[in-house]
């Protein structure tokens, strides 16, 4: 699939006159829980020449391809990226930790990479987190029967706002990663047990609710909720995003 991925992408640069900065896998995948039948999600940034940036249109700034069963892949403007990375945009942040790259100009990541810290905002991107979280326990895991997936489509987010948080720096994309901050193992076993489950089953898998989980889940937003307002909330100027900017636009 990674050959045809790449394919995919060099004939995005051809038809859109464009060159691809950086390109990973942005969902499950990713994340570290995906099904069997788990798409694709590829997601880039491109970059145009300059001119298209000194015209007084108004100009597309994302990029794609009609989105199957297999493949959802789309793309970014860097001048779109740059403004949501000055705005502490969750996924795009997430996009840089991939740990499936599947394209890469190396000085660009390792520059936006490096960015991450000073730009990152503790609490939007906390906030962000606390109602994604939120938004999925109460909309998607109260029912008799829920979807199986919609569980890590909880506790992910839960865990990225727990990790701001208490560790205040960008939480990171993996899922593994995340799990170190629980320390109830009727939990961890819960999530394992769940996990089991996931690798065998379809994407529209249900299942009945876990009350621990959701016990878990309703305590540990509500004590983010409480710490959110206490974090730091300064955004940093775009003058190291400007640079970035007219460094990467091509002639």
């Amino acid at each position: 699939m990674k050959d045809i991925i790449l394919q995919k992408l060099t004939e995005l640069e051809q038809s859109e006159n464009i060159k691809i900065l950086y390109a990973c896998e942005s969902g499950s995948r990713a994340w570290g829980f995906a099904s069997p039948d788990s798409d694709f999600d590829v997601r880039f940034i491109y970059a145009r020449n300059v001119n298209h940036y000194l015209s007084i249109a108004e100009m597309p700034d994302v990029v794609g391809l009609p989105v199957d069963e297999v493949l959802d892949i789309g793309g970014w403007d860097l001048k779109k990226a740059l403004k949501l990375f000055l705005k502490s945009n969750g996924p795009l942040y997430e996009w840089l930790q991939s740990p499936i790259v599947y394209r890469q100009d190396n000085t660009f990541a390792d520059e936006m990479r490096s960015l991450m810290p000073a730009y990152f905002s503790l609490r939007s991107g906390g906030n962000h987190y606390l109602s994604m979280a939120n938004n999925t326990l109460r909309d998607d895991l109260q029912s008799e029967l829920v979807k199986l997936k919609r569980y890590f489509y909880a506790l992910r987010p839960t865990l990225a706002c727990q990790w701001i948080v208490e560790k205040q720096s960008v939480p990171p994309m993996e899922f593994d990663k995340l799990r170190v901050l629980i320390s109830n193992d009727k939990i961890q076993k819960s999530i394992d047990h769940l996990l089991e489950q996931k690798k065998d089953a379809d994407e529209k898998a249900f299942i009945k609710p876990v009350a621990l989980l959701n016990e878990w889940l309703a305590d540990t937003l509500n004590y983010c909720r409480e710490q959110l307002p206490l974090l730091q909330s300064e955004k940093k100027d775009a003058d190291e995003l400007n640079e970035v900017f007219r460094k990467y636009i091509q002639p």
